[in-house]
């Protein structure tokens, strides 16, 4: 893991994501289907909101909300994001800072990727693999 290298390096250029109309168990299922912690809400090709499994605890089972509740009355609106050329020191210190696990990836105010606390000890898992497998 290089500390320096810029996040685009780490993330996942791949957004997995639902509208702000479909349902909380349908936005569940596309998680459990692609064994992810999050997702983005798409209204016509744009990112304009952020769900993940913290929403669904805080803001759906807490409250004992339905599980055909919109995303769009779950998901986060206040998107968090860095630039693709950002350090990933730098990244973990935002994330730290905001409390969170998942972070979204812009290249000219457009969302490009998905950086997760998983990818990078997914990142390590490999690192480790390969240096194990040289001995």
């Amino acid at each position: 893991m290089e500390e320096d290298a810029p996040i685009k390096v780490y993330m996942v250029k791949k957004l997995l994501g639902v509208t702000p109309e479909d349902s909380v168990q349908e936005a569940c299922r596309i998680m459990v289907n692609f064994d992810i912690g999050s997702l983005v809400v798409f209204e016509d090709k744009r990112v304009i909101g952020f769900f993940t499994k913290s929403d669904i605890i805080r803001r759906v089972v807490v409250p004992g909300l339905p599980y055909s509740t919109p995303v769009k009355e779950i998901m986060s609106k206040e998107l968090i994001t860095v630039n693709s050329n950002t350090p990933l020191k730098d990244v973990l210190k935002v994330m730290a800072e905001h409390r969170i696990k998942h972070i979204l990836v812009e290249d000219d105010n457009q969302i490009i990727g998905i950086f997760s606390l998983s990818d990078l000890l997914e990142a390590n898992r490999r690192k480790l693999e390969t240096a194990i497998a040289r001995e």
